[in-house]
C-alpha cells in the first residue's frame, strides 16, 4: 500500500479554484515545452519519499475538508536562491475529487495512511450530483 501526503490548499475556496490553478500551471508548462504537471514547493523533504512514489497522492484540504487529491509523480530536492533546501512535489495534472472529510488546520504537510484517506468520488452515486457546498455541509453533519 502506498503512503500519501495531506496539505492545506491555501488560497483556494473550492475544488474549482484548485482545478483552475492546476490548468493554468499545465498550460504554462506546455507552452514552455514541458510536461503538464503542477509543482508544489515545500520546505521539508519527506523521509518516506519512496513509499509516496509507489502510487501515493497529495490530498488537499479546502475550507476545513479534505476534498481532492493529485497523484504524486516525483519528489525533488533543491536549494533555493537563498541557500535554503526545499522540496518540489511534482503532481499529476488531474484533480480527483474525494468524499469530503473534516480536517482541522495544521502547518506544513502530514503523512496520510491509505486506510485514513477518503475515497474518490466518481461513478453513479447520489453525492456526485450534489453541489460541492451542500456535499461539504452534509459531510460535516456526518450524513455522507
Amino acid at each position: 500500500m502506498s503512503l500519501n501526503l495531506i496539505k492545506l490548499c491555501v488560497g483556494a475556496d473550492s475544488i474549482e479554484d484548485l482545478r483552475e490553478w492546476v490548468s493554468q500551471r499545465a498550460l504554462t508548462a506546455i507552452s514552455a515545452g514541458l510536461e503538464p504537471h503542477s509543482v508544489h514547493t515545500t520546505r521539508m523533504f519527506p523521509k518516506r519519499a519512496e513509499e509516496l512514489l509507489d502510487g501515493g497522492s497529495l490530498y488537499w484540504v479546502i475550507k476545513g475538508q479534505v476534498q481532492a487529491r493529485q497523484t504524486l509523480l516525483d519528489v525533488r530536492s533543491f536549494k533555493g536562491e537563498d541557500g535554503i533546501s526545499r522540496c518540489d512535489l511534482v503532481l499529476g495534472p488531474e484533480v480527483i475529487e474525494t468524499s469530503p472529510a473534516p480536517k482541522r488546520p495544521f502547518q506544513g504537510w502530514r503523512y496520510l495512511k491509505p486506510e485514513e484517506a477518503p475515497r474518490d468520488l466518481g461513478g453513479a452515486g447520489m453525492s456526485d450530483d450534489l453541489p460541492s457546498d451542500l456535499r461539504r455541509e452534509l459531510a460535516e453533519l456526518g450524513l455522507l
